[in-house]
This record gives structure tokens, sequence and C-alpha cells, in this order.
């Protein structure tokens, strides 16, 4: 096809393009219109040109026309980027038509009229549904009745010739019981008011310290005696009463290990509940003085087992608590020194009790006082206040010796200067 003839979509502008001829008739033509003559529709001439239009979907027919315009609405946007001259042009239908009418009618469809039913039939349908539900009802209650139920909504029971079902027992409710502040245990513990240290007797092993197993052997003679002493009064103030461990210390402690001490002196251990015993002090003082280092070695045990007795009443729990709440170095070497002053009283009270059995009169008496009374922190190698001033160790060990009772150990209530 020509460039010159537009395409379909394209308007001639009715100027030819650059470069092209004019189109020219080889013959000239009239340039008036000519005579009007009338056209009617029996003209044998326009019939036999003249088709009709197709009236049926599926009729073939040459005619064609421009497409079919899109519905009213926003216009597409122009084609852009074409390289033909003139700039842009539009194509197709974007504008709207010239349709000024509806195209879809605003009123709906008829709606189909709903089915009548007559009165006879309703009747008969509400007789039927009736008559149903009382059956279903009446052949319920026979099946309800089959099983010997009596109270159907209330709990099942069976007839009289079975046994009865078991009856679950009620779960277990767990109470929890309030426990009891820090200071109300340390303060206001049962063992104040328990009583004396029972006197059982018990005497000082025969046992000469001078080996490692005779060592531990001489601790181990001891324990029977301390566990009859205070377990009626640790239970009569209603805790529960065990007998400690008893080991030799074989290695130096480190500060890694559950237990802590000095590998030179015994130590009592909470987390097993176990005495710890230095045995290489107690060789090198039983080889350099026998008789003193016996005295020593009773009070060490002495000493030690009072903080198995705080451990059964639950003291030496709160007091570490309270050590380790405050953040004052200060008030943490105090409870320190509350608690280990507390064990020596303890122990005194035991030795106090059993002081005849034990054969604590005359040198040997003597010998324990000089001993408590040289007991302190100022006798430790690095200054640390965390036992007691050997004032102190004497003020709670003297009174306490005299009176064999736990009532003057509450080292809790004390001012102070008392525990320094």
């Amino acid at each position: 096809m020509p460039d010159s003839v537009p395409k379909p979509g394209h308007f001639s502008t009715g100027e030819p393009p650059a470069g092209s001829q004019p189109l020219t008739l080889k013959t000239a033509q009239p340039v008036g219109l000519g005579k009007a003559r009338p056209v009617a529709y029996d003209d044998s001439s326009v019939r036999r040109k003249a088709r009709p239009l197709p009236t049926e979907p599926g009729t073939e027919s040459d005619y064609s026309g421009p497409p079919t315009a899109p519905l009213t609405g926003t216009p597409y946007t122009p084609l852009t980027g074409t390289r033909r001259p003139g700039g842009p042009r539009p194509s197709g239908w974007h504008s709207n038509p010239s349709r000024s009418g509806a195209q879809f009618t605003a009123e709906p469809p008829p709606l189909k009229p709903p089915r009548q039913y007559s009165r006879p039939i309703i009747a008969g349908l509400s007789v039927l549904v009736v008559v149903m539900l009382t059956g279903a009802a009446v052949g319920g209650f026979k099946l309800v009745d089959s099983y010997g139920l009596q109270r159907p909504l209330s709990q099942p029971s069976v007839k009289k010739s079975e046994a009865p079902i078991p009856v679950p027992p009620d779960p277990t409710v767990t109470v929890t019981v309030q426990g009891i502040p820090d200071m109300v245990r340390l303060q206001k513990n049962k063992i104040y008011t328990a009583g004396g240290v029972v006197s059982v007797s018990c005497k000082e092993p025969a046992i000469k310290p001078n080996s490692q197993s005779t060592i531990l052997r001489y601790y181990q003679a001891l324990l029977p005696c301390l566990n009859n002493a205070w377990a009626p009064i640790v239970k009569k103030a209603g805790y529960d009463f065990r007998s400690p461990k008893v080991k030799l210390q074989t290695s130096q402690v480190t500060d890694d290990e559950d237990c802590t001490g000095e590998s030179d002196t015994a130590y009592y251990c909470s987390a097993d509940e176990s005495i710890n015993i230095s045995w290489k002090e107690d060789l090198k003082y039983y080889k350099a003085e026998p008789q003193a280092a016996r005295v020593w070695m009773l009070d060490t045990m002495a000493h030690e087992y009072g903080h198995h007795v705080q451990q059964m009443t639950e003291m030496i729990t709160a007091s570490f608590s309270r050590e380790g709440w405050t953040k004052s170095k200060a008030m943490k070497l105090e409870w320190a020194r509350r608690r280990e002053l507390q064990a020596t009283c303890f122990g005194a009270a035991f030795l106090g009790a059993n002081k005849k059995s034990l054969g604590l009169s005359g040198d040997k008496l003597k010998l324990w006082q000089w001993e408590a009374q040289h007991s302190g922190d100022e006798y430790n190698p690095k200054k640390v206040r965390d036992h007691g001033s050997r004032k102190s160790n004497w003020a709670w060990s003297g009174p306490a010796f005299d009176s064999a009772n736990p009532k003057d150990c509450n080292t809790f209530t004390a001012s102070a200067a008392k525990v320094s």
C-alpha cells in the first residue's frame, strides 16, 4: 500500500507527504454535481447491488464498519514514541462516544413469586413434627431407664445387683507455707528456749592423737557424745536432727570448692554437713604439748559441731543470707563474727554440760580457759576480723560454759560492741 494512503485508525491531513507526486485524473471531471434524480427502493439497480444486513447471529456478511466503541470512562493514554512526522497521533477510540443513553437498565429483573402452601398442608406438617418429637422423647426416657439411671443430670448410680463404681480420690491440695524471715530465725529461734544441753557422761577418748589415723579416730570417738547431747534439744526446738560427717583435710582449700576455709584450721562445710579437721596442725601441737593439744581438740570439735547446730536450726543459712544481702564489707564481717561467736558459745555450752565426764577440771580447765581467752582475730596472721576478738570470744564462752544453756548464745540480738 502506498505511503500516501492513510492506515486504519489514522486520518489524512489533506496535504501530500513530502517527496510524493500529487494524484491527477486522466480525464477531466465536471465541476458540477449534475442533475439530481430521485432514488426509490423499488429501483432495480439499487436492489441488485444492496445486500441485507445480518439479522441473526452467525450470519456472514461482507459488511464491515468501524470498531465498536469502548464504554464511557477515562480515555486511554495516547501512544507515544512514534517516529512518524508530526508527533504522536491518536489511535482508535480515545474519546467518549456520542451515546447519551444508559447501556444497562437500572431496574432489577422481576423476582419469581414465592410458592404458596395451603393451610391444610401446613397444619398436617406441624402435626407430623410434633408426633416425631414426642416419639423421640419417649424413646429416650426408655433408654435411660434401661440403664438404671435415676438422676441422669446428677452423678450416675448403678443397679442394686451391680458393684458400685469406685469414686476417685480428691486431688491433693498443695499448701505453700510462708517462710520465716531471716531475722526471726536468727533472733527468735526456738533453740534458745529448748533447755540446757544434755549431760551424756561421755569421757574424753583415750586415743593418743599422734598420727593421721589416730587423730581421725579421736574426733570420730567424740562424735557420738555430741550427737547424744544435742539431739534432744534440737528436736524439742522443732527441727530434724542429723549427724554430721567427720573428715580430715587432704588438700589445701581453694575458693573454687563448695566449702572454703583455711588449710591450717578446721572448718564446717554446710554443703555436705561435714566437719573438716586440719590433722597436720593437731599433730604438730600434740608433739609440742600433748595435754594442751587434747584440750584444744576438744574445744575445736565442740565449736565445729556448734556450726552443725546452726545448720540444723537453719540459722547458718539465714546468717549467710543476711551477709550476702549487705553491700558493706564491714557489715559482712560483722555477720561472720556473729555466726562464729555463736558457734563458740554453743561449743562452750556442751563442754560445760559435760565437764565432769570430760575431765575439765584442775589444770585441764585452766588450759581451756586460757585458750578461750586467747583465741581471736588478733592472732590471725592476715588480721581478718571474721571470728571476733579474744575479748568477745571469752565474753560468750565463759557464761555459756557455766550455764550449759543455748539461751546465752543469741549473738544476733547483741550490740555491735559485744561482737567486735
